[in-house]
């Protein structure tokens, strides 16, 4: 198991857990427009937990890593609502510029995510050994 999935998997375990400890913070950022604030925000950090553990998991690995990739994207509307709120409330410069960069980190991400948990899987390279000479 590399570090980087190690990371991973923790990054995605406490951020889900984060869901249940500060509900409210969550549901803040969620877009108006969105319903069933507190039930989305218990959903995707159960759907964090769930994600975290699976990419530990050399079986779940691939399918967790595309789960929390759909995930990340669909939590960038609450980034955005994130930087709009910050905007609405006249937050300082340093901090509308961290909100700012926080929605291109998304896409860092989700690279990140690909790189540990869906290209690095060992899935092919257990495939040729097994069946070396036998093709």
């Amino acid at each position: 198991m590399t570090i980087g999935r190690v990371l991973l998997a923790a990054f995605f375990i406490v951020g889900g857990v984060m869901h249940f400890v500060l509900p409210d913070a969550y549901a803040r950022v969620m877009p108006p427009w969105l319903g069933w604030h507190a039930e989305l925000v218990a959903i995707s950090g159960l759907c964090e937990i769930a994600g975290g553990v699976g990419v530990l998991s050399p079986r779940l690995r691939r399918v967790s890593g595309w789960g929390l990739i759909a995930l990340s994207i669909a939590v960038l509307p609450a980034n955005v609502q994130m930087l709009l709120h910050g905007v609405a409330d006249s937050r300082p410069a340093w901090q509308i510029a961290l909100l700012v960069l926080r929605l291109p980190l998304q896409a860092a991400l989700i690279w990140w995510i690909l790189r540990v948990a869906i290209r690095n899987t060992g899935v092919r390279s257990d495939i040729r050994t097994k069946y070396r000479g036998q093709v």
